[in-house]
């Protein structure tokens, strides 16, 4: 009987080996995985988030992030160092406008918590930078909580307003073990204000009345009607009474914070308050926020440079060894100076103000709308009627409704757009200019036109129009001043 040998299947011979050697490539893979995973972790650069939760003034709760130095092949991270709590500028202030900033610190080994502003209390319209104060030292609390933070050198850092915010936060608790500011004002809020929407504007290359109206007029009733927020807060007491270590810097192209009169102010009232601990820096190519520019500081970047943070940690870490002397570079340079704004006569006082603005509004829209409503009833309208009287009115309500209007963007927008200029004014402004050029003369071709009617005893107007042309020819007359004081009627 003959043996039948059977031959395996060339597929088996050849699945067997090709198994085998992709499960030692998979092994070695995974092996290799299994050393890069704990390596990355270790070895990251990303310095290690943590939510958290915490009650600031009034027991308003808190959203932050501690951003803590990166983990090392040698365990979770270096030991107890410092810590910082940033204060961010104004206006709404989520914490993500500072993550990039807080983990330039924390990889330079400074444990940073951030937070969201709160929005109970805060406003384009209200804020109290006492209660803003109070938040800040509930951050320092809980950094002095924290096991990978020293206790005793946690500190505060504050940007424009924020840097209002810190100082004053300073004075109420020694919890606070240093201060570091970028773009820190010496003058009271509506006072820098003027001064940097008047450079804003000169920058776009507008030469007209605009920069008044707007740095002057509108800044001072806003703070005379209460809607300029802390319009007059005072700094300089504040710094006064500042005795912890202190690193202040501005930019070399910052434009916002009247930058010389500011580091000079603030210079000033640390040696009077003793404090020789301080160092005052110019950061050369950065503006405001000390981000990059690439428009000479008339920008809004969120640009930081390389070594941003670099010698702000090293001043940090140095105060654990030794205090700093006092120290200060040359201030930015200011083309101009910022000036005091004056209090408001009567007759310019926001009271006047808003008198003026609703008369004006009423006697223009009201013939408007009352003419509208007599079309729609297809009643016919009186001849008596002067035709000026009705241009007075559309031109005035459009005057008086785009130059509020106007002001009111470049205000929100920090005067950084203007749109298109023409012949020194932005184009929504000399059109503005024209509407109520065209305005006075019309209602007082309107007022001319009905004495001229009354004197030659012609047929009365009916009442309904007698009162409308009357309110017409009394907000004209209330729009002349009006239009005078918004610079709407010189060049």
């Amino acid at each position: 009987m003959s043996t039948v040998r059977t031959r395996p299947p060339r597929t088996t011979a050849v699945a067997l080996p090709t198994v085998a050697l992709l499960a030692a490539l998979l092994a070695a893979l995974l092996g290799l995985l299994g050393d890069a995973g704990p390596a990355h972790a270790t070895g990251s650069t990303d310095p290690v988030a943590t939510p958290v939760d915490f009650t600031g003034a009034g027991g308003t709760v808190l959203h932050g992030l501690v951003l803590a130095p990166p983990a090392t092949a040698d365990g979770p991270g270096p030991g107890p160092g410092p810590g910082l709590v940033m204060v961010a500028g104004g206006g709404p202030g989520p914490m993500g406008d500072l993550r990039s900033a807080a983990e330039a610190y924390a990889r330079r080994g400074i444990t940073t918590l951030i937070y969201d502003k709160r929005t109970d209390g805060y406003s384009t319209t209200h804020r109290d930078y006492g209660q803003l104060a109070d938040d800040a030292l509930a951050g320092v609390r809980l950094l002095r909580s924290r096991p990978e933070v020293a206790p005793d050198h946690v500190g505060l850092w504050g940007f424009s307003e924020g840097a209002w915010v810190v100082s004053l936060a300073a004075t109420r608790s020694s919890d606070v073990a240093y201060l570091v500011t970028a773009g820190a004002v010496g003058l009271t809020p509506a006072r820098q204000q003027a001064w940097a929407y008047d450079g804003f504007l000169h920058h776009a290359g507008v030469s007209g009345s605009l920069r008044h109206a707007l740095s002057d007029s509108a800044v001072r009733r806003l703070a005379d009607a209460g809607l300029f927020p802390e319009a007059h807060y005072d700094p300089v007491p504040v710094w006064e009474r500042v005795h912890q270590p202190v690193l202040a810097e501005w930019g070399a192209l910052d434009r916002e914070a009247a930058p010389e009169e500011s580091a000079a102010i603030i210079r000033q009232a640390l040696d009077r308050a003793g404090n020789t601990h301080y160092t005052l820096r110019t950061v050369p190519g950065v503006r405001h926020d000390l981000h990059l520019t690439r428009d000479d500081g008339y920008d809004h970047l969120d640009l930081l440079p390389a070594n941003y943070a670099e010698t702000e940690a090293a001043w940090i870490h140095r105060l654990t060894t030794a205090l700093p002397t006092a120290s200060a570079d040359p201030a930015p340079h200011q083309d101009t100076l910022s000036r005091p704004l004056a209090p408001l006569p009567w007759y310019g006082s926001s009271g006047a103000e808003a008198v003026a603005t609703l008369l004006c509004l009423a006697g223009f829209t009201g013939y408007v709308l009352t003419g509208a409503a007599r079309r729609i009833r297809r009643r016919p309208r009186p001849a008596a009627l002067p035709r000026a009287a009705r241009w007075a009115a559309v031109t005035g309500t459009a005057a008086l409704l785009g130059a509020l209007g106007y002001l009111f963007f470049l205000g929100i927008t920090a005067a950084v757009v203007t749109g298109p200029v023409l012949f020194g004014r932005p184009v929504v402004w000399l059109a503005v200019q024209l509407l109520a050029l065209v305005a006075v003369g019309s209602t007082a071709v309107a007022a001319v036109a009905s004495l001229r009617r009354r004197a030659a005893a012609a047929t009365a107007l009916p009442r309904l129009d007698r009162a409308r042309l009357g309110a017409l020819l009394l907000a004209g007359a209330a729009f002349l001043p009006w239009a005078l004081s918004w610079g709407l009627l010189v060049p």
